[in-house]
């Protein structure tokens, strides 16, 4: 009787322990910006979709790093980052002082955006996820991949079609062996003319921010000396003004957001400093660098009033990750450099054709290293990021985001800002689901699919300032100048540059000829036929469309001048003999010509 009792007890702790193996179509290994943002986009596309996350909160740099003030892609939202931006709004907007205008810099305490972000993927039909669980091993499974992860002391095994790796430090694309880059790319092998000459190994320091409150005038809140502590190391803030560094990280609450450059928060690391066996060394360092920022604060500048707030609940209240800027980079089916972002027009590769989001950060260099090599960017403008930034070279079915992706060091400087990488989820959350909806691999991508499913979701493809989500013409205005059709436009306004669509301008005849030509196979007949002249007008589209569609020109024009303002909403009179506006232009070019139709490969190359 002991014997059998023994048995089964045997038995049933070996199920109890044996590995659950767990079968899902699209698995995002990290719940930053990035990773919650592909999350969503991937179950909303209709895939069973799993998102495990290490640690307690959702969220990434924004949250568990408190990088909580956001003013990049404020002129840019779309989709699921809008609907982010929506719901901190409504949170605060009952809230004395606080911003609700459209293109506000969005602050929010981090567990208040950390709690958005539980509260939609709770709602998200086909979405599984698991927070406090880190991935241990990944391996290759036919076309797909096999992750380990841990939870509770017990190690599963999930089998998905396509795995994404939004991990901080690229930790899960890095364990499947693929080849990184770090550090400064050289002028010679990225071609970008404010590259150093010379390639280096430095990266970006990493910072941990601090949430600190005003505990009233009379307070002292002054922490214990840290550990190494040397007032030395922030002698440089006797030289600044400490009010107007303050007042730029006001959150609400009487809080403030403290992510200061120079002797401040900044931790200098290497890449080898951010290897995972070498992290927890790191991070202890970094946190005792900006405890003593904070001491150094109180009792050498008298701030004894200001002091950590309880926002995280880890022993010193510092965040619970730091914020990191910059990694390893991805050898990826493209590598997106800065000639993509200032003439993305005018290269061999077109690149802004197989866009799936878009950014306006201004590149950061955070060095407090002497030496390192400073670069003098033109003023930056906004930019589409391609799709083959984000694909593995040669391992199917891996993506990338966050530090990962394969760009060069200068455009990193940009595309990891927190609110880009959320913007650019949304567009690898609909490639993971379209190789697993379709049960294909990245090798067979059909952009315009993919670009379409974005768009159905409110997403965004091109950077135009001036054209929000909720003009009529946005998404007409989205495909065709998705195409080159009509282009993007550079206001600069100090050292940033707008891109801006012009709606009410003109068309030129020679910006639409080449492209038009390149699409249209009887395009150049009817250009030497026409011959129109400099400016585009509406006859002139009318005689297209009908050349294009076979359609009889006088039931066309009739049907047009029927709809001008009914249906397409257009606000300037009907008249042949005028010049086509930009935003007439896109609209009927959508409607009757449908360039977007065109399949281009992941160079951007139209498709014949």
């Amino acid at each position: 009787m002991i014997k059998k009792l023994l048995a089964l007890l045997f038995v049933l702790n070996c199920s109890l322990t044996y590995a659950e193996t767990i079968k899902t179509d699209v698995l995002i290994v990290g719940g930053g910006a990035s990773g919650v943002s592909a999350a969503i986009q991937s179950a909303r596309s209709k895939v069973k979709t799993m998102l495990i996350e290490q640690g307690p909160w959702l969220g990434g740099s924004m949250t568990a790093g408190g990088m909580c003030i956001l003013d990049a892609n404020r002129n840019l939202s779309a989709g699921i980052y809008h609907e982010f931006r929506g719901r901190v709004v409504e949170f605060y907007k009952s809230r004395l002082g606080y911003d609700t205008t459209r293109n506000a810099i969005l602050t929010f305490e981090p567990y208040t955006g950390a709690a958005i972000l539980k509260k939609i993927t709770d709602t998200v039909k086909n979405l599984t996820v698991r927070m406090n669980t880190p991935f241990t091993t990944i391996k290759k499974d036919g076309t797909g991949w096999e992750v380990s992860i841990t939870q509770n002391g017990k190690t599963d095994v999930i089998k998905a079609r396509v795995v994404v790796d939004a991990t901080e430090l690229g930790d899960v694309a890095a364990k499947a062996n693929a080849i990184f880059t770090s550090g400064f790319d050289s002028r010679k092998d990225t071609g970008e003319g404010i590259a150093p000459e010379n390639a280096t190994n430095q990266i970006q320091d990493i910072s941990y921010i601090a949430i600190l409150k005003d505990y009233g005038r009379t307070a002292n809140r002054t922490i214990p000396k840290p550990d190494g502590y040397d007032a030395g190391k922030y002698a440089c803030l006797k030289k600044v003004d400490i009010k107007q560094l303050l007042a730029s990280g006001r959150l609400i609450n009487d809080k403030y957001m403290i992510n200061w450059s120079d002797c401040a928060n900044q931790y200098s690391v290497t890449a080898e400093d951010l290897k995972p066996e070498n992290r927890e060394k790191t991070y202890k360092l970094a946190r005792l660098h900006t405890l003593g920022l904070i001491y150094y604060l109180q009792t050498e500048l008298g701030y004894k009033n200001l002091s950590i707030s309880d926002d995280f609940p880890t022993p010193d209240h510092l965040p619970y990750i730091p914020y990191i800027r910059e990694n390893g980079r991805v050898s990826g089916l493209v590598r997106m450099v800065l000639d993509d972002i200032y003439t993305p027009y005018s290269r061999g590769s077109q690149l802004y054709r197989t866009s799936i989001g878009v950014g306006d950060a201004m590149p950061g260099q955070h060095y407090i290293t002497p030496g390192v090599p400073k670069i003098k960017y033109p003023p930056f403008p906004g930019y589409s990021i391609p799709l083959g930034a984000i694909v593995v070279k040669d391992m199917e079915n891996l993506l990338v985001t966050e530090k990962a992706l394969s760009v060069t060091h200068l455009v990193n400087g940009s595309i990891t800002y927190p609110s880009v990488q959320m913007t650019l989820g949304q567009g690898v959350g609909a490639t993971a689901a379209y190789c697993a909806f379709f049960k294909t691999t990245t090798k067979s991508l059909k952009v315009r699919v993919i670009q379409g499913e974005i768009l159905d979701f409110k997403g965004i493809l091109m950077p135009f300032a001036d054209i929000p989500r909720s003009d009529p013409s946005f998404r007409a205005i989205q495909q065709v100048s998705a195409t080159g059709l009509i282009r993007g436009i550079q206001k600069v306004n100090g050292n940033s540059a707008q891109v801006l669509f012009y709606p009410d301008t003109t068309v030129s005849t020679a910006d639409i000829q080449p492209i038009l030509n390149e699409i249209y196979s009887r395009s150049f007949l009817w250009f030497n036929k026409t011959k129109p002249a400099e400016v585009f007008t509406v006859g002139n589209l009318l005689s297209y469309i009908s050349e294009m569609t076979l359609t009889d020109p006088a039931v066309l024009q009739k049907v047009m001048q029927s709809a001008w303002k009914t249906q397409f909403k257009f606000t300037q009179s009907f008249d042949v003999k005028r010049p086509v506006t930009r935003r007439e232009f896109a609209v009927l070019a959508n409607k009757y010509l449908n360039p977007f139709s065109r399949a281009v490969d992941i160079s951007g190359k139209i498709i014949n």
